[in-house]
């Protein structure tokens, strides 16, 4: 194992600490995955978060042998959906599913989400669709949630949880987070006598200023800020020269 692929699989059992810590999730109810080179580390089945290492995490082949693995535990077992969904998207680079409540709680009533607010245009569409139902861990629901993720970053399941997807960890997590926040603030609207729901156009202008929202970009080292400024100390040299 590289030290790159350990430093991922050890940010895959942060993440999932951390959704339990912060009630995304409860228990071993939810699986995290992420794209490492030409395959998928996913957490293992029925595996409790802290006492993960690792070594644990499961190593499965993009291509050729469909469902094989390795590592001393049987990966989770909606690794079909995780699976299916990084081979079809190469966009994606790691996968959080949850049982988070309120998006459980849609899911149960089986109501899509509608642009009830701005941060919908973070999930690539102006709603958030609900997949049918099928039993977990099943091909039927893999093919359920890739058609509800079509074109989108998110997905509700009915009666079972959500999916959320990024081009990393962070923008997954992240995701997760705004999901549950909108699937709440949807919820608590519904008992008001009216909503009002943003058009696709006012979404789709939101969107516009999407492409890095969420996550700053790092702060520049003071080594790459000096030879960026080097060339302009070097020019006003020269023209106070002149």
């Amino acid at each position: 194992m590289t030290r790159e692929e350990r430093q991922l699989r050890e940010a895959v059992i942060a993440k999932c600490r951390w959704m339990n810590a912060s009630g995304l999730n409860q228990g071993t109810s939810g699986n995290i995955s992420a794209r490492y080179k030409e395959r998928m580390l996913i957490t293992p089945s029925a595996t409790p978060y802290d006492s993960m290492k690792p070594e644990m995490i499961a190593s499965m082949p993009l291509e050729g042998d469909y469902g094989a693995w390795e590592g001393p535990l049987q990966p989770s077992t909606e690794w079909r959906f995780h699976l299916d969904i990084t081979r079809a998207r190469p966009d994606v680079g790691a996968i959080v599913h949850t049982h988070s409540t309120y998006a459980t709680v849609l899911a149960i009533a089986r109501k899509p989400i509608p642009a009830c607010h701005y941060m919908m245009a973070a999930f690539g569409g102006t709603d958030i669709r609900c997949a049918g139902y099928a039993r977990y861990g099943t091909k039927e629901l893999s093919d359920h949630a890739i058609a509800a993720l079509e074109g989108r970053n998110g997905c509700l399941l009915a009666n079972h949880g959500m999916i959320a997807l990024g081009a990393n960890l962070d923008k997954a997590m992240w995701l997760a987070v705004e999901l549950e926040t909108i699937a709440r603030q949807y919820y608590l609207s519904l008992a008001l006598d009216s909503r009002i729901i943003l058009t696709d156009e006012e979404i789709a202008d939101t969107a516009k200023g999407f492409s890095t929202y969420g996550l700053q970009a790092p702060k520049p080292s003071k080594a790459r800020a000096a030879a960026k400024a080097a060339p302009r100390r070097a020019e006003k040299r020269r023209s106070s020269k002149r």
